[in-house]
């Protein structure tokens, strides 16, 4: 059986209450899903320091939502796993959460969001689980629907993992029939480890894509230091705060929460404490 998770079940099951759970504890993991999730939302191209509402598709248990918090921004993550969703909720995530297959559409209004990112989701959207799937179909339900509920101008960011060239050419000829522009930028593309695929697409009309990263080293140069440059500030940006999982921290996430009008636990003398490991 092929190693690649979406050929092994289909996301709602393939994430169950272990595997969501696993996956949110893998510091490596988590530490990748950082990085990728920095990258995605370096290439929106948001407006510097204007909170925008952005939607996560294929969320999880919200690690990428996390980035989107830290940067100032609003966001609702969406995700087909009530175990991924279950964990955000668990780790109190920011964002407004929803449940639903993205192959069936998005149900928001139109214009509702600035733009959207998604991470190591979108090729699940190639696969037929069930007889009644047609991943053409799908992706372009799924591409209509975002097209439709972003502000115009905006862009959608994928990290994704193809399976080959014939996956990347079913998913943007998708996109390109659903209204959107753009293309593929591969960063590190002759790096086996660190190369990664991310689908720019944009609402706007005709756009040069952003440049590459590792492409050239003479010519990416300029790239690699602006995007260091911004986890450096990213860096003093958390510096400046509370660290985290500390009790001014979590008072803080609470009290967010509460202007939010989220359900947010009391404060006790206990809100913050490390608890004791115990060994059975």
């Amino acid at each position: 059986m092929s190693g690649r998770p979406e050929h092994q079940a289909p996301p709602e099951i393939f994430y169950g209450e272990d595997e969501a759970r696993k996956y949110t504890r893998n510091t490596r993991m988590m530490e990748i899903q950082l990085v990728m999730s920095e990258r995605a939302v370096e290439l929106l191209c948001l407006p510097e320091n204007q909170p925008c509402h952005i939607i996560d598709l294929g969320c999880g248990s919200g690690l990428s939502g996390e980035t989107l918090t830290e940067q100032g921004h609003v966001w609702t993550g969406v995700d087909i796993s009530s175990a991924m969703l279950g964990v955000a909720k668990e780790r109190e995530v920011e964002g407004d959460l929803l449940l639903g297959d993205l192959g069936q559409g998005l149900p928001f209004r139109a214009g509702a969001f600035d733009g959207a990112i998604s991470i190591s989701a979108l090729q699940w959207l190639c696969n037929a689980d069930q007889k009644s799937h047609n991943p053409a179909k799908r992706l372009y339900i799924f591409f209509s629907s975002l097209y439709s509920c972003l502000n115009r101008g905006s862009r959608a960011v994928f990290q994704f993992y193809p399976e080959n060239s014939s996956q990347v050419e079913l998913i943007t000829s998708q996109a390109m029939k659903a209204g959107f522009t753009g293309g593929l930028v591969v960063d590190y593309p002759n790096s086996t480890k660190a190369k990664k695929f991310f689908l720019c697409l944009m609402t706007g009309g005709q756009q040069p894509l952003p440049a590459a990263l590792g492409v050239d080293s003479r010519e990416d140069a300029p790239n690699c230091v602006a995007f260091s440059q911004k986890r450096d500030r990213m860096k003093q940006l958390r510096a400046g705060k509370a660290p985290k999982k500390s009790r001014d921290w979590i008072l803080e996430k609470k009290e967010r929460r509460r202007r939010q009008g989220k359900e947010t636990r009391e404060d006790s003398k206990f809100t913050g404490r490390k608890r004791q490991s115990h060994v059975w």
